[in-house]
Formats: structure tokens, C-alpha cells, sequence
């Protein structure tokens, strides 16, 4: 089975062979083959030709992730949001393995805030200034997608932290009337293009879970332990709807110790893989600072889970039975009715 059919099996909430993996970053390249990624200032002021070096340089360290650590999908990071990228990862990697962009800012949201204050005020007593922002950061979201989609992007992640370790950034209600209807939109657009929508926040969102359950998302990306978020919970309400990817404990990666990572890892893949529907990884992402050795363990836990097919064995019984979707790149879903950070480099 290639990473790409593992990956699109598990979006159809059926069985794999194992449970997926793949990490939406990975920035621990010099700790682990000694090369570094092109330093951000450079994308911007390249020719064609030098910004072609530079995704060749990307291409040659993503070929070393996916090679060591079995990745069955890639994010394309650097270059971000970038259709050039996507196109080198799709020559690079063919129908292996499942290939993405990542897209953030396009709706209101945590890392994006300049002027709580003013934002407040708006929300009381200029709700149109809200809805108008936006719908701008809507329309330039769709040319984005449809950039993406024209190079071949077989996902699109759409990355927006929304919730504190304590609940959504703004009220459920608040939500529902300045978030909801144009991540949707933004979410069913992708759909509309032949493309899987992947989403992503930080933070404790069990209080609008049924708003992120309605955009008709194929993954819900980091399940945030930090924040209290319960994989077995979260799978309990979404499984058949929304597929999960990650939840294990990003600070434990950080800090370890190495019991507490295992731990973690564990109870993931026991709880979340059973029937399908969950993309083993962190909560967040592999960045800067976290001890290579942190994340090769939690790799050692998964293969030693995978090795003993415990995937198949839990729990399975108790999920409810999934809603049939299709999620391959060629065929179109119907739409359906109505942060540790991934930040922008």
C-alpha cells in the first residue's frame, strides 16, 4: 500500500494497514542530514531561475523526511502556499505519497490580530466591518485555492487559530455568525475544486466542535491535548464525519520525559486509530528546539504499535458507523449542509 492510498483509505474511515503518518512541518533538518531549508528573506527577492534552486534545495530535504521517517503525505512549506512547490512535490514524489499546501490568515483569528481592542469594539457595534474583512480574506483565500488546485495539490490545509487553552477566541455565538459561514464557504470551495480540505487551530474548540463538524472538512488537524482536547472524545463525535490528525502532546516532545511521550503516543493511536480516520502526529508540528531524539522515539512507539496490529483491536466497536465520503483528488464530495502555532514563515 503507497502513503497515498493509506492516507485516502483512512479519509474514507476505513481500516489501513497502519495508521497513517506524516508532520504538517518538519524543521529539525540540520539536527537530522546536516542541510538547512532556504532562509525565508530569499524567497522574495529571487529570479525564476534562482527561486527554481531553491525548490530544488526543499525538494532534495523533503525526499530525506519522507525516506527516513515514512511519511505517507507532505505539507509543502517552504515555498508556502506556492504552487511552484506543489508542482516540484508532485514531480518529485508522483502518486506515492499524498501531496498539500498549507494556506493561513483567511479568516479572523489569533495570530492574526493587530488591535484587540479595536476588534472588540467592532464586533459590538461594527459587525458589517467584521463580515466585510472577512469576506476579503475569503476572496483572496479562493484565488490561493485555485492556484494550488491547478498545480496538482491533492489536500490544501487550511491553518487559522481560533481557540485558547481556555475556548474559542470569541464567543460560540460570535463564532457562528463571524467564523463559521465563510470558513465554510472557503472549505466547500476547496471540495468544489477536487481537492481535500484539510483544517487546523490550536486551542480548546470543544465548544464550537459541531461548527468546525459542519464545514464538511475531510481532517481536523492537532486535537490539542494542551487545551484539554480528549482524542477518544473527539473521535467518539466525529468519527464517519471528520477525520482527526494529531494530538500528541507537542510540550511533551519538547520536555520529554520519554515515558510521558509514549504515553501520549499511545493513547492516540489506541484511542483515535481504531476504524480509521486518524493521521498519527504530533499536536502541532516538528519545530525548531524540539530534540530530534523526542521525535525518533515517538516514532519507535508508533512502529512498535503498528508491528503488534494494535490498531484493529480496540475500541473499534464503540465508534459509531462512519458516513461514507470520497475523498480522492479526482472525483468531487457532494458539500454537505450547513494553537502551539503553525505559523506563516
Amino acid at each position: 500500500m503507497t502513503g497515498k492510498e493509506r492516507m485516502l483509505k483512512t479519509l474514507r474511515f476505513e481500516q489501513p494497514d497502519r495508521p497513517p503518518h506524516f508532520e504538517i512541518m518538519f524543521q529539525l533538518e540540520k539536527e537530522a542530514f546536516g542541510l538547512q531549508f532556504p532562509d525565508n528573506h530569499l524567497w522574495g527577492s529571487c529570479t525564476a531561475a534562482g527561486k527554481d534552486r531553491l525548490i530544488g534545495q526543499c525538494m532534495g530535504i523533503y525526499e530525506k523526511i519522507v525516506e527516513r521517517y515514512q511519511w505517507d503525505a507532505l505539507a509543502v512549506f517552504f515555498p508556502w502556499s506556492d504552487p511552484d512547490g506543489v508542482r516540484a512535490a508532485k514531480r518529485t514524489f508522483g502518486d506515492d505519497i499524498l501531496i498539500g499546501s498549507i494556506v493561513g490568515g483567511t479568516i479572523w483569528s489569533i495570530e492574526g490580530m493587530q488591535d484587540w481592542m479595536q476588534f472588540a469594539l467592532d464586533l459590538a457595534e461594527r459587525p458589517e466591518a467584521i463580515h466585510a474583512e472577512a469576506q476579503r480574506r475569503t476572496q483572496v483565500a479562493l484565488a490561493t485555492f485555485a492556484s494550488l488546485a491547478e498545480a496538482g495539490a491533492d489536500f490544501i490545509h487550511v491553518v487559522n487559530d481560533v481557540a485558547f487553552n481556555a475556548g474559542p477566541f470569541i464567543s460560540p455565538a460570535q463564532f457562528r455568525e463571524f467564523i463559521t459561514p465563510h470558513l465554510h464557504r472557503q472549505v466547500q470551495e476547496i471540495r468544489a475544486l477536487g481537492v481535500i480540505p484539510f483544517v487546523h487551530t490550536d486551542g480548546n474548540i470543544m465548544p464550537i466542535l459541531d461548527d468546525y463538524l459542519s464545514l464538511g472538512a475531510a481532517c481536523f488537524q492537532s486535537v490539542d491535548p494542551m487545551a484539554g482536547m480528549d482524542i477518544a472524545e473527539v473521535k467518539r463525535r466525529c468519527h464517519g464525519k471528520m477525520a482527526l490528525m494529531g494530538n500528541v502532546q507537542c510540550n511533551l516532545m519538547q520536555e520529554g520525559p520519554r515515558e510521558a511521550i509514549r504515553k501520549s503516543a499511545r493513547y492516540c493511536l489506541e484511542n483515535a486509530s481504531p476504524g480509521g480516520g486518524y493521521i498519527f502526529g504530533t499536536s502541532n508540528t516538528i519545530f525548531p528546539g524540539m530534540p530530534l531524539a523526542n521525535y525518533e522515539y515517538m516514532l519507535e512507539v508508533y512502529r512498535e504499535f503498528c508491528s503488534k496490529g494494535l490498531s484493529a483491536s480496540r475500541g473499534a466497536a464503540r465508534l459509531p458507523a462512519p458516513v461514507r465520503r470520497d475523498h480522492s483528488h479526482h472525483e468531487r464530495p457532494e458539500p454537505e449542509a450547513a494553537p502551539l502555532r503553525v505559523a506563516e514563515p
